[in-house]
């Protein structure tokens, strides 16, 4: 019984907060260049290589915008600074998970 409540609990959890469950995170720290992909996706790479995809919720980037990182360590959820707005991360994608 108390395993069944358990497993409830777990799967009740995981359809209240799926991002929290199964957001990606990626550190930011070393990038050295963004690449706007569309008004809300950006590409952010180091050195010539991807290192992540950020889409954005709630705001629009254009190949011109000012980014700003507000930590090195991004999840799906976190904040970024477009043009002396604050940004709604929805995904971040890590170039290691391949679908870049």
């Amino acid at each position: 019984m108390k395993r069944n409540i358990l497993i409830l609990a777990c799967l009740g959890f995981l359809l209240v907060l799926p991002n929290f469950a199964v957001s990606d995170c990626t550190d930011f720290g070393r990038v050295t260049s963004w690449y706007v992909q569309d008004e809300n996706t950006i590409i952010a790479y180091r050195q010539n290589t991807p290192v992540a995809k950020i889409v954005l919720q709630d705001c629009k980037v254009n190949a011109s915008s000012n980014i700003r990182l507000l930590k090195s360590y991004l999840c799906d959820g976190d904040n970024i600074i477009v043009d002396g707005e604050q940004c709604a991360i929805m995904t971040v994608t890590s170039a290691s998970s391949g679908s870049l």
